[in-house]
């Protein structure tokens, strides 16, 4: 229905980017890694995924083609539903992601917010044959393209992942990184300085 999204970003929230597309809102779900790469009130565009069910109509967002396909083979994985895979997705690159699949790392993907042992084999187990590191240096390609394009976008996503690091919330940490206004001159460790330093208001 919707291939693409290309419009304003009216609202940045945990886990929810609202682009508007003349004068109308939507609110795509979507991970920490393309939220990262937003900024409110600038051009944004994302690549959708609707997913319709009984008593379901959401609209997912990805900056990326490679992160919206991997989202959808993410889905197909017996247990893992689009909550779990937006938070496997929000704690490693398609890249990344595609790397620890096909070397069978655990670790990478149960240090997503929610994902148990069990979900980490399976995920691994139904996908190891659909990646190769052909795939993996393609998305990894397309990721640095796309941080080019977006100018800050990852040293935001680094300071969001430290936070959740050291311990905070994905909401928690991406909610603290976007009240920062960064500029080209700042690096990871002066976003996490004054991440931290709001957070410590609030």
């Amino acid at each position: 229905m919707f291939y693409y999204l290309d419009g304003t970003v009216a609202e940045i929230l945990p886990y929810l980017a609202v682009i508007d597309c003349g004068g109308v809102g939507y609110a795509c779900k979507t991970t920490n890694t393309t939220l990262a790469q937003l900024k409110k009130g600038q051009r944004g565009k994302l690549y959708t995924y609707l997913n319709v069910g009984e008593d379901v109509f959401d609209l997912y967002g990805f900056a990326t083609q490679s992160e919206l396909n991997t989202f959808k083979l993410l889905i197909g994985v017996s247990g893992v539903g689009p909550k779990a895979a937006l938070s496997i997705l929000s704690a490693s690159t398609p890249a990344n992601l595609a790397l620890s699949i096909i070397t069978g790392d655990e670790k990478a993907l149960t240090c997503a917010q929610g994902i148990g042992k069990k979900i980490a084999q399976r995920v691994i187990l139904e996908l190891k044959d659909k990646m190769s590191l052909e795939d993996a240096f393609e998305k990894k390609s397309e990721h640095v393209q796309t941080l080019k394009i977006s100018g800050n976008g990852q040293v935001r996503n680094d300071a969001v992942m430290a936070l959740t690091a050291l311990g905070y919330s994905s909401a928690e940490s991406l909610k603290a990184v976007s009240a920062v206004e960064i500029t080209e001159e700042m690096d990871v460790e002066a976003v996490l300085k004054a991440a931290l330093k709001h957070m410590s208001l609030l």
